[in-house]
């Protein structure tokens, strides 16, 4: 079984075998944490970081790529509108946005895209290799395929984080904010 084949479960449980279940906060981390999956990360500031380093609030995730011009400008936008519409619990909520498609998105292009999308200090738009990117769909549900034209079929699914990196909500509601993702954002207040 593949990891582009296997439920979010099932990854999870192949993946366990090979990560650590504490991080550098030292306590161990509840078995059905996505930081569980211990992989690197670059941010679209050229600093360097693994995944469970974002444990400690709750987190907006998502997966796009820069070149998209349909889709992935409505992910931007539709979580904005969700931080925004949130009060309170939208300042405590921050944003990780990982690129599918690590071949073009370099810090340079994430830094032009942090810019053109107007993200403020929340936001970390980030890059992983193909295969960890691959992991981190498979946990979070996201679904991607490159095409011959080099652009991507994909999902858009948003998903809010724990500060523990339990998955809390899920949401393919796009260019307007999803009101049961809004719920468990505002209970899970930072």
């Amino acid at each position: 079984m593949t990891l582009a084949r296997c439920s979010r479960r099932e990854a999870l449980a192949i993946l366990l075998g090979s990560c650590a279940l504490a991080t550098a906060h030292g306590a161990a981390l509840p078995v059905n944490s996505v930081y569980q999956l211990d992989v690197p990360l670059t941010d679209h500031r050229g600093h360097e970081f693994r995944w469970p380093e974002l444990r400690g609030r709750p987190l907006l995730v998502s997966m796009f790529y820069t070149s998209c011009d349909m889709v992935c400008p409505m992910i931007f936008e539709t979580i904005a509108l969700t931080l925004a519409k949130a009060g309170a619990a939208g300042q405590g909520t921050k944003v990780l946005m990982v690129s599918f498609d690590p071949a073009r998105d370099t810090v340079p292009v994430l830094q032009k895209a942090a810019a053109a999308h107007s993200v403020d200090e929340r936001w970390t738009l980030a890059r992983a290799d193909d295969a960890n990117a691959r992991k981190i769909a498979a946990l979070l549900g996201v679904q991607y395929r490159r095409l011959a034209s080099g652009e991507f079929n994909h999902s858009s699914t948003l998903v809010l984080l724990d500060s523990e990196g339990r998955i809390g909500a899920r949401s393919n509601v796009l260019g307007r904010v999803d009101p049961a993702l809004l719920q468990v954002m505002q209970r899970m207040r930072a």
